[in-house]
């Protein structure tokens, strides 16, 4: 049964506080965090100077401070990370994984008193909520379901860093962040822009995300994909005959004969433009 109300485990908080919490965050990140309101959230990534990935998040208000919700592995980098930004700012950057946890629920909306938003990257996603653990426990929040929820993400075509792309060696286009409301376009300057933006005014996103089917069992994440002798991708993550792959659109779409990661055979099932 797919999870109505599923802990992320994977996943910590950042808190982000001080008077110029908001116009810091602004300046480095994808998306525009300056007017969020009280109940919305942003899904954002900060790049390299060269437009890669290094961290993807969400970001959401705390009264006058900004909650980061990330990857668990990379929260003590990403703290690191901004902290070199901070110059004479006043900021201060605070690891709150120990107190509060991120939980996603389904169908049914959190209650309203909750620190709750809507998961921009896709309407099926349903709400993030962002809670202490027993606050958690009483909305009726349930561990161990990750499989689950993967399963539900990968079906809706919404990919996962360090799961179907590389931090470090991935442009927002290619991990579809662009499709999944992570850029704002309109905003200004923040790192990696120019390279951002010139590939959304050219259209040159050789690489996308793209859902893939299979029989039998689902090929290891990062395994090749080949048409033919071709290299044409990546495998990302799976769920049951399901998965997400980084492809080579032109390859991809050119291919003659069979795709197969090791010796599975793959199917298109949509995605990528």
């Amino acid at each position: 049964m797919e999870p109505r109300a599923a802990l992320l485990g994977g996943r910590s908080v950042l808190r982000i506080s001080g008077r110029d919490a908001r116009s810091f965050l602004q300046g480095l990140v994808t998306n525009d965090v300056e007017a969020l309101k009280q109940g919305e959230g942003r899904f954002a990534a900060l790049l390299t100077p060269q437009g890669k990935i290094l961290f993807d998040f969400f970001v959401t208000p705390d009264g006058d401070a900004l909650l980061i919700d990330c990857n668990a592995s990379q929260a003590a980098d990403l703290a690191k990370r901004l902290g070199f930004y901070r110059l004479r700012a006043d900021v201060r950057i605070a690891n709150e994984s120990a107190s509060l946890a991120v939980a996603a629920f389904r169908e049914t909306p959190p209650p309203a008193q909750a620190l709750a938003f809507t998961d921009p990257r896709h309407e099926g996603m349903g709400w993030r909520v962002i809670g202490a653990p027993d606050e958690l426990d009483r909305l009726g929040v349930v561990a161990g379901l990750d499989d689950a929820y993967a399963a539900h993400r990968i079906a809706l075509g919404v990919p996962e860093g360090g799961a179907d792309f590389a931090y470090g060696d991935t442009f927002p286009h290619e991990a579809n962040m662009d499709l999944v409301h992570g850029v704002d376009f309109k905003k200004g300057c923040y790192i990696g822009q120019e390279v951002v933006s010139r590939v959304e005014h050219r259209g040159t996103a050789r690489k996308r995300i793209v859902r893939v089917g299979f029989s039998g069992p689902a090929p290891g994440v990062g395994m090749e994909i080949s048409a033919g002798d071709l290299p044409v991708g990546q495998m990302g993550s799976s769920a049951g005959q399901e998965g997400l792959a980084l492809v080579r659109l032109d390859r991809f779409a050119e291919a003659m004969g069979p795709i197969t990661a090791g010796a599975v055979a793959l199917t298109y099932l949509g995605g990528g433009r």
